[in-house]
This record gives C-alpha cells, sequence and structure tokens, in this order.
C-alpha cells in the first residue's frame, strides 16, 4: 500500500481512490459488494457528489456502522448559499453521517470566495464551523478557474482532470498545489475511458507526487485491477510504458474527454459520446458502439444547428461543431 497525506488537511490515505460516480448505474447490492471490497482491499478515499442521482444513498447504506474506516468526498454544485444548505442536508441525510471530510464546489464557472454575491464560500465557512463539513475544496474543468482556487489560498483540495494524456498546463497546477501543500485529486485518470490499461494507468499515477486518482468503478473486473495496485505497487516497466508513449502519440491533442459540460445540445445531439465516437470505435470492442442505438444517435448530428453553445461551454476550448462533423464522417466508413 501507497499511504499519502492528503495535502495539508492532516488526513492519510490510500494513493488509490475509489469514484462513486459509474455506481448509479448498479444496484445498491452491487455497488455495496464493491464499496465493502474496496475497502476490504485497502481503498479509504471515497469521491461522490449530489449529482451523481442516488450515488450518495448506496455510499451511505454501504458505510452504515463503518464511517471511522472511509475518508468521503461529496460535491455541491449549488449557485447560492441557500441551495448549499440544502444540498448539504440532503447529502449527510443519504450518506448517514453527521460530517462530510471533503466538501467540494461542484466545477463552478467562477471560484467561490468570502463576500460574493452567491454566499457560497461564507456557507461553507459556517458549515465548517458547525462541524458539518472537514475541509473546503473545489472541482473544475476550467484552467482559468482552477489557477484562481490555488491561487487564493481559500481551497484545500482541487480535483481537474489528469491523466498520462494530459499536457503541460495541467501538470502546471498539479506542480502549483503540491508548492502550496494543497491536495489534488486526478479526476478521469482514464481519460473518460479513452485509456484501456488500468495497470499503466496506475504506474503513471504512482509516480506523481502526492497525487490522489479516483477510479470510477462499475464492474468487479475494474476494481481487481486497482486493488491489485494497492495491494503491490505497480512498477512502470518499459512494456507499460511502451502503452504509454502508443496512447499518447494516438491520442494525445485536439480530442472530446468526454465530460458533458458541453450538454444538452438543443437537437438532442449526445455530443460527449458522438464527438470522440472514431476514437471509441478504434479503442473499444466496436459492436458496442456499431449497433442500431449509435447508429440514431450519430445520425442526429445531421440535424446540427451549428449555434455554437457547445463549443462556449467546453472547458477545454474544443470546436466541438467540426468534432461532431468529424466523427459523423468516420463513423460511418465502419459499415
Amino acid at each position: 500500500m501507497t499511504r499519502i497525506q492528503l495535502g495539508s488537511t492532516g488526513i492519510t490515505i490510500e494513493k488509490n481512490g475509489f469514484g462513486c460516480l459509474p455506481i448509479q448505474r448498479i444496484s445498491k447490492e452491487d455497488a455495496a459488494y464493491l464499496l465493502h471490497k474496496a475497502v476490504d482491499g485497502g481503498m479509504t478515499y471515497f469521491d461522490t457528489a449530489r449529482a451523481y442521482s442516488d450515488s450518495e444513498e448506496k455510499v451511505g447504506c454501504a458505510f452504515a456502522g463503518m464511517r471511522d474506516k472511509v475518508v468521503i468526498a461529496t460535491k455541491t454544485g449549488a449557485q447560492t448559499a441557500g441551495d448549499m444548505w440544502k444540498d448539504l442536508e440532503t447529502s449527510l441525510e443519504k450518506l448517514g453521517t453527521d460530517y462530510i471530510d471533503v466538501y467540494q464546489f461542484h466545477n463552478p464557472a467562477f471560484c467561490p470566495k468570502p463576500g460574493g454575491e452567491d454566499g457560497l464560500y461564507d456557507a461553507a465557512l459556517e458549515a465548517k464551523k458547525q462541524g458539518k463539513i472537514r475541509h473546503i475544496a473545489i472541482t473544475n474543468h476550467r484552467l482559468a478557474v482552477a489557477h484562481e482556487a490555488i491561487d487564493s489560498g481559500l481551497y484545500e483540495l482541487l480535483q481537474f482532470p489528469y491523466s498520462y494524456l494530459s499536457g503541460l498546463q495541467e501538470q502546471e497546477l498539479v506542480d502549483k498545489c503540491r508548492d502550496k501543500g494543497m491536495a489534488f485529486v486526478a479526476m478521469k485518470g482514464m481519460a473518460g475511458g479513452l485509456l484501456r490499461d488500468g495497470i499503466a494507468a496506475a504506474a503513471w499515477m504512482q509516480q506523481q507526487e502526492g497525487v490522489v486518482p479516483i477510479w470510477g468503478v462499475q464492474h468487479q473486473w475494474e476494481l481487481d485491477q486497482f486493488l491489485s495496485c494497492v495491494a503491490e505497487t505497480p512498477e512502470l516497466t518499459p512494456e507499460r510504458q511502451a502503452v504509454i508513449d502508443h496512447d499518447r502519440a494516438e491520442l494525445t491533442g485536439d480530442f472530446c474527454r468526454g465530460c458533458g459540460y458541453c450538454m444538452p445540445c438543443p437537437m438532442g445531439i449526445e455530443i460527449n459520446q458522438c464527438a470522440r465516437m472514431a476514437l471509441m470505435v478504434r479503442r473499444a470492442p466496436a459492436a458496442a458502439w456499431l449497433n442500431e442505438y449509435w447508429q440514431g444517435e450519430m445520425k442526429k448530428i445531421e440535424t446540427c444547428l451549428h449555434c455554437g453553445q457547445c463549443a462556449a461551454k467546453c472547458p477545454y476550448g474544443l470546436d466541438t461543431p467540426r468534432l461532431l462533423q468529424d466523427n459523423y464522417k468516420d463513423y460511418w466508413t465502419h459499415f
């Protein structure tokens, strides 16, 4: 096991964390099985959110009677103090706890600060004073907001997309957090499903000092590969480095990460999948993406209004209408 300090919070955790977004897609019983197995295997950090439908409820049911064994992080997407308090009380109820270890503002378009008209940060400070949350944190997909959060000195943890496909801009965030004693939690360590070798990804993460990856887990085989990295620290062997080098050559650059912040589309296009369909067809079992359902979804690209809403909301500055058209053309070459 690799035990690390979570920034300057004073919390010690296993380096490999459990991302609880995918458990909203499985039954309560299956989720409890995975969560218990994760704890038994040495995982201690579990990240969920108010926005993940019933994920918090499943986490709460699984960890009833064992709260002291886990570190729980959740998030609020609230835009006002009043809504944050509602989210917080709901999260506490669903999680079956009277406190949350790490409470995160969930991808806000701005950096909440004391005295702001939104009242979010002041509400979080009051919740911390009341003992309902222990550490104030922020998640984001926007580099500018992330830098502002780090520079402000107001937050103890930043969660941001980070994988071995990341570039110098993301690395700068990691380095700044480390210099300031701020925890860095890596979401999308598998690049939104584009990476296929979890052991190679975990071995690379092992080299990133102070970084806590939260691996999204829905299936037992996914959990098993990451628990193997908890039991025995994975080495970055030449073979695994070759996998990384191959993926970087193929994927680094102008591609959709699948975050979904461009949604919803006024024409109902599932942009976060359709704009990266060419990669998914090549890197995942093709049959899963060439069926009638996805043919229908890709056909919707023909109705694109070129309104630019998706591009304006993309945190990576991608020309999403062009990506949709390029992926549309590529998709039909597989039939």
